[in-house]
């Protein structure tokens, strides 16, 4: 495993001491032990949810919420997960902008994806279904004032085949023109489990690679290129198809660990084929249900802070 320390997005190569390695975007899927990590448990609606937070060896802090899989519980469940995540994430917010969230903090949200495909469609879906405040302050300083709440914008960039751009060059952009306190940056990643689709949230304060685990690199959203601290928001929606494999030649009780020779072969010829859930529908529309309530009570209308 490569680890990219200015992004902290993890580039896993497709072998390690002879043996085949799926790709992944999160923190809790990595082979090297964090330097420093502890575990809650929050019960929500009958069910157990563990949030992990961890420091990385390069310095890096990621929050991992296990929520069990979004589209198996019950539409009640998604206001008690959401507070969960705005709380972690006002959390994460104070740490990274060194101050307390408060109505003079600007934040940008960042919807990276294509909002033309399903699985990647979690960044642009959940910027849709924001309430964004910005304007507010300029037009009904008054309204703004009685919500309370930060002076949000967001933004879905689109994907380079449809704007000849890079998604980082556009936020770079409008970034250079709002000044934020902080970007936040929406993404759909890729997972080295089956079992972490659409179960499993991400909060990262080195902000986030787009396409990195699909092996698609493309410019990266971190404070260096945004020139504010930024946060990647993620959850996982695929995975290669050699994980498929893996997960079911585990299942069957084979070791997966000693896997060689030609089996090798096959599992990386899978590699250039991305798969998701049959219901991803369903999966990505409540996904960015919830990650737009978890940020406007983060930051927006109906927040917490």
């Amino acid at each position: 495993m490569r680890e990219n320390s200015k992004n902290g997005v993890f580039e896993v190569v497709q072998k390690r001491e002879g043996r085949f390695c799926p790709r992944t975007d999160l923190a809790c899927e990595r082979e090297l032990p964090p330097v420093e990590q502890e575990e809650v448990r929050v019960p929500i609606c009958g069910e157990d949810v563990c949030i992990s937070r961890q420091r990385e060896r390069d310095g890096g802090r990621y929050v991992t919420v296990a929520c069990g899989r979004i589209t198996a519980r019950d539409e009640a469940a998604i206001e008690p997960l959401a507070n969960l995540l705005a709380k972690e994430m006002s959390s994460m917010a104070k740490s990274m902008m060194g101050k307390d969230v408060s109505m003079d903090t600007r934040v940008f949200v960042v919807g990276l994806g294509n909002a033309d495909m399903t699985p990647d469609a979690i960044g642009p879906g959940t910027v849709r279904r924001m309430t964004v405040t910005r304007h507010l302050r300029e037009y009904d300083e008054a309204l703004f004032a009685s919500l309370g709440c930060c002076e949000l914008s967001a933004l879905a960039p689109g994907v380079m085949g449809q704007t000849g751009l890079e998604s980082g060059e556009l936020c770079r952009a409008v970034a250079t023109l709002l000044h934020p306190d902080l970007v936040v940056a929406v993404d759909a990643l890729a997972a080295r489990s089956c079992e972490r689709l659409a179960s499993t949230v991400q909060l990262s304060d080195r902000g986030i690679a787009p396409g990195s685990g699909i092996g698609n690199h493309r410019m990266a959203l971190d404070e260096e290129s945004m020139g504010c601290p930024v946060m990647g928001v993620g959850v996982p929606t695929v995975v290669d198809s050699a994980t498929v494999v893996l997960d079911a030649l585990a299942r069957a009780g084979m070791d997966v660990e000693a896997l060689s020779g030609d089996l090798l072969a096959v599992l990386e010829s899978g590699r250039t084929f991305i798969v998701s859930p049959r219901d991803s529908d369903r999966m990505v529309n409540l996904t960015c249900r919830l990650l737009a309530r978890a940020l406007d009570m983060a930051f927006g209308v109906g927040n917490i802070f």
